[in-house]
């Protein structure tokens, strides 16, 4: 299982017999490797993926650390309560724009207020009930909601339908000159059910492959 709450090779035999254009593309990558990303809680998985948004991994990570500083005293991580308290204009010292300071501080309200589920209490949600929570908060689209599913809770059929590489991985997996809109995408993804995440992984992957 290694954190999946699937069998990988059931999963991968299951893509090959469904769906056998995508059998080359899975022998030439391998095994399915993907792995989770380990959440504290909802609130700190989220206030990450808000700050990395649309920056690299390093400069996300020294703004990151810069926040984390503000609170030396949280040797588990900054909490909501750390976040509403703090002055708007330290976290926007730390790096990080007005939009993300106001969504930031928006998912720590709703967290604090119980708008939000707890990251136990995620797990037991359907996966399109928990995006529909999500995205109530503010700088949380579908797409970050669809990673937060894929990425943190290992939920096994999951296509993010408005990923760009995605998209991209499908078009070189399946010999097409050019991307299929999301709607091609879906439909040839009910194919892959229920491993649609498994099967996103692997198109990830192709953009990877000489």
């Amino acid at each position: 299982m290694s954190g999946f709450g699937f069998n990988r090779r059931a999963a991968v035999r299951h893509l090959i017999e469904a769906d056998p254009e995508l059998a080359p593309v899975i022998d030439a990558i391998g095994p399915f490797r993907m792995e989770l990303k380990q959440s504290r809680s909802l609130f700190g998985a989220l206030a990450e993926a808000i700050v990395y948004q649309q920056l690299s991994n390093k400069a996300a990570a020294t703004i990151y650390g810069r926040v984390e500083a503000l609170f030396p005293r949280a040797t588990d991580g900054f909490t909501p309560r750390h976040i509403l308290k703090a002055d708007g204009a330290a976290l926007r010292g730390c790096g990080l724009s007005r939009a993300k300071v106001l969504a930031v501080q928006d998912l720590a309200a709703k967290v604090h207020g119980g708008a939000l589920p707890t990251l136990d209490e995620a797990v037991t949600l359907a996966d399109a009930e928990l995006v529909e929570r999500l995205v109530t908060v503010r700088g949380i689209g579908r797409w970050s909601a669809e990673m937060f599913l894929m990425f943190r809770l290992g939920r096994p059929d999951v296509l993010p339908l408005d990923d760009y590489s995605l998209r991209k991985g499908y078009a070189r997996a399946f010999g097409k000159r050019t991307l299929p809109s999301p709607r091609t995408l879906e439909r040839h993804g009910e194919k892959w059910r229920p491993y649609r995440t498994v099967a996103s992984w692997y198109l990830w992957r192709a953009l990877e492959q000489k």
